[in-house]
């Protein structure tokens, strides 16, 4: 009788423990669409409020256009998990890992590998690759990917021999805008896009968790500061690695493919459309995440060794990147793209056009909410820092940089300028900001540039531009290609102006000392917690 008691009670127990599981998975799970709800509500509306009033669009573009925001708010709640589940924690085992082996040479191999392998998995860079002709796609990804992984092996160097951000930054920079100059202009542009692209929703979560990794051996008060500036150093290789390919390639027949407002007479027009994307993207993102699921499974053989709960776990996590991928991506470029191809040019065709720039900086200030990895990088921030930099403050900082930067793009378009008119200055700039600065808001800065270019800009953004372009008879490939660097280079300024801000509020506290509430909070390896997700 009292064995029977003993097993009901562990029945009982299980089942609790189940309803509690559960109860945690749907919590995550609406908080998570909540999340997802009030990033692509405000440009849904906005877009909406264009239709109704000065960019009136056919009925069936309108239609697609508000089932592509359902797609985007289902896609970035499952891809928020998944990277919690799956790809954060994997990355910071593997820069734990990787580094307790104290081999150099293994460092070296192991992440020039990862960077190399993570950009091809990039759904951004396919995107870019296929508008820049003159150069065949796999020779400009190959490319790219290898600046990559080239500049991923820097930046591990960097926190593993404490190496100053500021001061490689300055040197890169220096040489990328000395180069600048020799480009030639129809490629100058694409060059700058492809350092934003490619720290996209694939590569942001594995890279940033990476750096947590390898700073979390290190014992100085300096280590949680470290942690950032991957994604930064990350976004110089691409940009070097198109300069390579100007000199070797002819650029001047770079040219791009019109997006066209579909015609939909009927639900089932509409529906077949969205069908017939998503066998596309599932075979794209199937692609893009086999190397890195091989990589898991490896690493899982050789040193991670989780035991099976864990392993369930991780797996579930790839299957929501998965799903959530597929569902952005369909939304994104079915959806969104050509509508806003679509309102940038007849924006750009009023007779008062200038209209097209505040309206940009309104777009600009809440779009990039809806960026997948803005949420990856908020959220390792407030982690990082035990909350002396919140959420609300980074997504403040980043709205009103990108805003900028789609202002500053649209006068590009309107009057043709070159970008080295808008870049020089404002990397010269961001550069001086470092010498002023908390440290750790030059490395999170730095990292919020690439961070906040993902497919949102790769797509609705750029097909905006080029729309605008178009309508005005500008050269497309050289002034519409571009958005993305600009988009790139704002938060670098914005997101300092920060510290700035803050050097300000612990200087007027006497109590308070700089490391003490900014970049010297413990790091602790919490992998375990989140894939208890």
């Amino acid at each position: 009788m009292g064995a029977k008691n003993i097993t009901l009670n562990n029945k009982k127990v299980m089942f609790k423990q189940q309803m509690k599981m559960r109860q945690k998975a749907k919590t995550i799970l609406m908080d998570s669409f909540k999340e997802s709800l009030v990033s692509v509500l405000p440009i849904t509306i906005i877009v909406m409020l264009l239709c109704f009033t000065i960019t009136p669009i056919p009925i069936g573009g309108l239609l697609a256009f508000i089932v592509g925001a359902v797609l985007l708010i289902i896609g970035i709640s499952f891809f928020t998990i998944g990277a919690d589940m799956a790809m954060t924690p994997l990355g910071e085992r593997v820069g734990a890992h990787m580094t307790k082996s104290k081999k150099i040479w293994l460092i070296v191999i192991v992440s020039f590998l990862i960077g190399t392998i993570i950009t091809i998995s990039e759904p951004d860079l396919q995107v870019l690759a296929t508008q820049v002709w003159g150069v065949p796609n796999p020779v400009l990804i190959g490319a790219v990917a290898i600046g990559v992984g080239v500049f991923l092996v820097i930046a591990l160097l960097r926190i593993i021999f404490a190496i100053k951000l500021s001061n490689l930054l300055i040197a890169f920079y220096t040489l990328i805008f000395i180069l600048a100059f020799f480009i030639p202009k129809d490629f100058l542009s694409i060059a700058f896009d492809s350092g934003g692209v490619t720290t996209g929703p694939m590569t942001v979560p594995f890279i940033m968790a990476l750096g947590i990794g390898v700073s979390s051996i290190r014992n100085d008060k300096n280590a949680n500061r470290d942690s950032f500036g991957l994604v930064a150093l990350s976004s110089i290789g691409p940009i070097l690695a198109i300069f390579v390919l100007a000199f070797v390639y002819n650029p001047n027949g770079s040219e791009y493919d019109p997006v066209i407002l579909p015609e939909i007479y009927d639900s089932v027009e509409l529906w077949d459309m969205f069908q017939s994307a998503f066998p596309l993207y599932m075979k794209e993102m199937a692609i893009s995440l086999a190397p890195i699921i091989l990589f898991f499974i490896i690493f899982q053989v050789v040193a991670m060794k989780l035991n099976k709960q864990q392993m369930l776990k991780m797996i579930f996590g790839f299957i929501y990147t998965y799903v959530g991928l597929i569902l952005f991506l369909t939304g994104v470029n079915v959806g969104f793209m050509p509508v806003g191809n679509y309102i940038g040019k007849i924006l750009a065709g009023l007779d008062y056009n200038w209209i097209i720039i505040p309206i940009a900086m309104l777009i600009g200030y809440f779009i990039v909410s809806a960026e997948p990895a803005v949420h990856v990088l908020n959220v390792q921030v407030e982690k990082i820092t035990a909350g002396a930099i919140p959420e609300k403050a980074m997504n403040t900082a980043l709205s009103i940089g990108v805003s900028i930067s789609l202002g500053l793009a649209m006068i590009r378009v309107l009057t043709g300028i070159s970008i080295l008119w808008l870049l020089l200055p404002g990397y010269s700039i961001a550069i001086l900001l470092t010498f002023v600065v908390p440290k750790i808001f030059t490395s999170i800065a730095f990292d919020s540039g690439g961070v906040a270019s993902g497919p949102m800009t790769a797509t609705f953004l750029l097909a905006f531009s080029m729309g605008a372009c178009e309508a005005v008879g500008g050269n497309v490939v050289a002034d519409a290609f571009g958005v993305v660097a600009m988009v790139a280079m704002t938060p670098l300024i914005t997101i300092q102006l920060l510290g700035v801000y803050y050097k300000i509020k612990i200087s007027r506290n006497p109590h308070l000392d700089e490391n003490d509430i900014l970049g010297n909070n413990e790091i602790v390896d919490n992998s375990e917690e989140i894939i208890e997700l």
